[in-house]
């Protein structure tokens, strides 16, 4: 680990400044000391934004949901109204890592953690992700565990989050706050596929804080649901997952959200497979149906092509789990 100085700051405004000045963010530290200690990150200067006041839960105005983005993850799985009204979000979150990092990760953290792949985490091998121009291994390395949507000829790396995936099907948007004011974009306009610039991951001006994320009401009658799949149960990264959310009324699906992750380099938004359920009447075979257009557009490498077909019975599972099997 490189020597760095640390500096707490007592408020939002502090905070930014310490940040426009080059300071890195940490809150719960669960990501980027990690980062530190494998020298992928040199920071100069760590802001620690533990205190401030950016952890709580509660109902927007409008009926919607707007979550701290210093809130633990452990917290807001168990929040009340999340479990009852978003149980897409509390399930991915309950599947992500274990409940030691759940109980220190916070919200913004999590959707700011940097990739697995082990060739971005060697800083002996070729990463664009780590250093632009330097190549990418995993293109002819091991690549099981990569990217089929979203990819480039310069990163095949998958984004982590589990809960960004049901963030993006919920069409949640992230607050900021920055030298310039207070600015809110869509999370999925927020996380930037890689590209030719695949070092910059996120639309996050210099200075800039996540505040908060926001979550539009969603209809009465809508039913959601995270689905996993992992090499292992504990402690494991997705090899594909499932968020869906559906509205079902009067026998018809008048909505539906669909997200994948495990296979993107950002979490990946399936609206071929929605537009195919909107307005159809569920069924096995409508799940069947839907769920083969999941792939559409998957550019598999050597050691991933398995994962065209386990998103597409990962999706068609999860499907049938919340629209329910007739």
């Amino acid at each position: 680990m490189y020597p760095f100085s640390y500096t707490k700051p007592a408020d939002t405004r502090a905070a930014v400044a310490a940040g426009a000045r080059g300071g890195r963010y940490i809150a719960g530290g669960t990501t980027l000391v990690d980062l530190m200690r494998e020298t992928v990150e040199r920071p100069g200067t760590l802001v620690d934004i533990s205190g401030l006041p950016l952890a709580d839960v509660r109902a927007t105005e409008r009926g919607g949901l707007r979550i701290g983005a210093l809130a633990r993850m452990a917290d807001v799985a168990a929040h009340a109204r999340v479990r009852s009204a978003y149980p897409v979000i509390s399930q991915a979150l309950e599947l992500s890592a274990s409940a030691q990092l759940r109980n220190m990760a916070t919200i913004g953290g999590n959707l700011l953690q940097r990739t697995r792949c082990p060739y971005f985490r060697d800083v002996s091998a070729a990463c664009n992700k780590r250093q632009p121009g330097s190549g990418c291994s995993a293109l002819e390395g091991f690549n099981r565990s990569h990217a089929i949507l979203g990819t480039s000829d310069a990163c095949v790396a998958t984004h982590p989050s589990d809960l960004a995936v049901a963030l993006v099907a919920l069409d949640a948007v992230v607050h900021l706050l920055g030298p310039d004011g207070e600015r809110s974009l869509a999370l999925s306009a927020f996380l930037l596929r890689p590209g030719d610039t695949p070092d910059r991951e996120h639309d996050l001006r210099p200075g800039e804080l996540i505040t908060a994320v926001e979550i539009p009401p969603q209809p009465r009658a809508s039913r959601s649901g995270y689905l996993k799949v992992r090499d292992r149960q504990s402690y494991e990264f997705a090899l594909t997952s499932a968020a869906v959310a559906l509205t079902i009324t009067g026998g018809l699906i008048r909505e539906a959200r669909v997200a994948a992750g495990g296979v993107g380099t950002v979490p990946w938004r399936l609206t071929g497979v929605e537009r195919r359920l909107t307005g159809a009447r569920p069924s096995d075979e409508l799940w069947a149906r839907a769920a083969a257009a999941a792939a559409d557009g998957a550019r598999p490498l050597r050691h991933n092509a398995f994962k065209t077909d386990l998103l597409k019975r990962t999706i068609e599972r999860q499907l049938r789990t919340v629209g329910g099997s007739r």
